[in-house]
């Protein structure tokens, strides 16, 4: 099956093609393309058509959508899941929704209640908790932190983060670390595909950004009289 592959969390996303095979963790990334930060709305749709004609292949082969939903980016999410949103009504194909923390709690091959963390900016921290076995992934909670309380929220844990900050705060506060790389397509592809074959998907209607933190709008928004 080919999966199309596109992540706009951050400021610099990504758009891809991977195959997948008959096994739990049988893809291959065939090639990844960068985007550009602030000009997604202009790059998404046409590196996606770039992508596919370099190939040799249409947007009907495309069998499954893979997207990361969040942590991240207001405006980058919102305008990737927006494009995928009317690609997938199109071509009525399934979407994947997937975190970037689970992607990472999954990737430090660690078992057991994992504390996936990620920098949030503005001294925030993005965390999510999850139960992690040989065979599946269980969201206990997530939640926007202090940087300053995060080890405090980790302890018993073990941390799952690409950051080096974070991590070094961890391991300063006796928490066990696996320091993970940033993920790639390679490891979004391989949970989208295993949450796909266990059925875990959504329609275009359904298909939201996981935030987590609330935009400035929501924050400083005047309460209704």
């Amino acid at each position: 099956m080919l999966l199309l592959v596109t992540d706009t969390s951050s400021k610099q996303g990504r758009v891809a093609l991977a195959r997948a095979g008959a096994e739990r963790d049988e893809v291959q990334v065939i090639e990844s393309v960068p985007l550009s930060g602030g000009t997604f709305s202009a790059q998404l749709v046409p590196q996606i058509a770039a992508l596919l004609s370099k190939r040799g292949f249409n947007r009907t082969d495309i069998g499954a959508f893979v997207v990361v939903s969040g942590p991240g980016s207001f405006t980058g999410l919102r305008v990737g899941l927006a494009a995928i949103k009317a690609l997938a009504e199109i071509l009525q194909k399934p979407i994947v929704a997937v975190s970037l923390l689970e992607t990472m709690a999954v990737a430090s091959l660690a078992r057991g209640n994992i504390l996936a963390v990620l920098d949030a900016g503005r001294g925030d921290v993005y965390a999510a908790e999850y139960e992690v076995g040989e065979d599946s992934t269980r969201l206990v909670k997530e939640q926007l932190l202090g940087r300053d309380e995060f080890p405090s929220a980790a302890q018993g844990l073990v941390v799952a983060t690409p950051d080096e900050g974070l991590a070094g705060r961890a391991r300063e506060a006796g928490i066990s670390v696996s320091q993970v790389a940033p993920c790639g397509a390679e490891q979004i592809a391989q949970l989208g595909w295993r949450q796909l074959q266990a059925g875990v998907t959504v329609t275009p209607e359904q298909l939201e950004a996981n935030y987590i933190r609330r935009s400035d709008a929501e924050i400083f928004a005047k309460p209704s009289r």
